[in-house]
């Protein structure tokens, strides 16, 4: 599943929708955290990037297993360590990508109002101010992995 996509190896397919969907996820979920007058505007972006950039953070994770397995499992030297660099990103990528989506997802739902309350967060503001804290230090660390497996990549790949 995870090997080729039209004879092409699917990671140098699918890494592009993690290193655009995980960057996004990070902006927006920061936006609705910092700004919450635009809160109506994002939230629907929001859950979606919340429920999408895991899934492509773990796509690409399993493609490059099968694009190593397949055609650098013997690879040495130079090229070896930096496959080995790059590869050792995607598990702080997936985790912070998966604690940013649910994150995200608790503070939407948070931050929406009971139908018995106007204008109130779910939970309190305590609760909201907490879950908006924990949203921007995630998106942050998602933000940086996301560059680090990137990078990595890209040296990987060009030999730089």
């Amino acid at each position: 599943m995870f090997d080729q996509i039209l004879g092409l190896p699917a990671h140098a397919l699918v890494i592009h929708f993690a290193v655009v969907l995980t960057p996004l996820l990070a902006a927006v979920s920061a936006a609705y955290a910092l700004v919450p007058r635009w809160r109506a505007y994002t939230g629907w972006a929001a859950v979606l990037l919340a429920l999408a950039s895991p899934g492509a953070v773990l796509a690409a994770k399993e493609s490059g297993e099968r694009l190593k397995e397949a055609r650098f499992a013997t690879a040495g030297g130079q090229l070896g360590e930096r496959i080995s660099a790059h590869e050792s990103y995607a598990d702080p990528l997936l985790l912070s990508a998966l604690g940013l989506g649910a994150a995200t997802l608790l503070l939407v739902y948070a931050t929406r109002p009971a139908r018995d309350s106007v204008g109130r967060d779910r939970f309190g503001r305590p609760v909201s101010l907490t879950l908006a804290g924990l949203t921007l230090v995630l998106a942050a660390v998602a933000g940086v992995f996301c560059f680090l497996a990137g990078d990595s990549g890209a040296r990987a790949v060009w030999g730089m």
